[in-house]
């Protein structure tokens, strides 16, 4: 079985422009993102998908492999479609280019091991800690049955706790894997409806039937979404040897 880890890496940003490039510590990055994947020795490549020539430089720079894809990506999920096009697996993991601080543990529970057979799409949760974050619509929520796979996704407070207030939240960790098959599905078939309301991508497998297998995990790292982020991020890594 090969698996490949996809990171993709976009430049522009209405947030955070260039953002891939932001220093820490002497380092852009995808370079720090770079160095927690290839703490896990299971994956066979692991590649930057990019769509512009100064993260492509940098990455060439730092002997990072790198890819060019194009610009027009709507999702980080069409990028990776385009790279399963070019380049062979069985598995794709997305780990995402803005999460310097992810752990490799939480990488390693995406690795489809321990599975159902049937099963071509692995997400990750983790259990809400801060209350707020419940009601955050940028945090996207899951909600899954008995097997721990989804029922729906969505950037709303739910469940609603009108029968009991004794529940725990839990978001959706921004990691991902797929199957060749699942990504060739993905690039075929249009939005649909609730995708398309929520502006979540991956709904598009749930409005189409395919189960999507949750795997739980106690993360802390923290997406750096704007300057502020990156900020507490620097706070946090201390400098790399020299």
């Amino acid at each position: 079985m090969k698996i490949t880890a996809i990171i993709p890496a976009r430049y522009n940003s209405s947030r955070f422009q260039g953002k891939p490039l932001a220093d820490i510590h002497g380092k852009p990055m995808i370079w720090w993102v770079y160095q927690q994947t290839k703490k896990v020795t299971e994956f066979d490549d692991i590649i930057v998908a990019t769509d512009h020539e100064k993260i492509m430089q940098a990455c060439q720079n730092l002997n990072i492999n790198a890819i060019m894809t194009s610009d027009k990506h709507p999702t980080g999920t069409d990028r990776l479609t385009e790279v399963a096009e070019k380049i062979h697996a069985d598995w794709y993991i997305n780990v995402q280019g803005d999460e310097p601080l992810i752990e490799p543990e939480t990488i390693k529970a995406l690795l489809p091991y321990n599975i159902p057979k049937n099963v071509q799409v692995i997400h990750l949760k983790s259990k809400i800690v801060n209350p707020i974050d419940a009601v955050n619509p940028t945090i996207l929520k899951a909600l899954t049955n008995a097997e721990n796979k989804a029922i729906f996704i969505t950037r709303a407070a739910a469940p609603f706790p009108k029968g009991s207030i004794t529940h725990d939240y839990y978001r959706q960790v921004s990691l991902y894997a797929y199957t060749k098959a699942a990504l060739e599905f993905f690039k075929n078939t249009p939005r649909g409806r609730l995708e398309t309301i929520e502006d979540i991508e991956t709904l598009r497998f749930l409005e189409n039937g395919w189960d999507i297998q949750y795997v739980d995990v106690i993360s802390n790292a923290i997406a750096v979404d704007t300057p502020h982020d990156l900020e507490k991020v620097r706070q946090i890594l201390t400098p790399p040897p020299p």
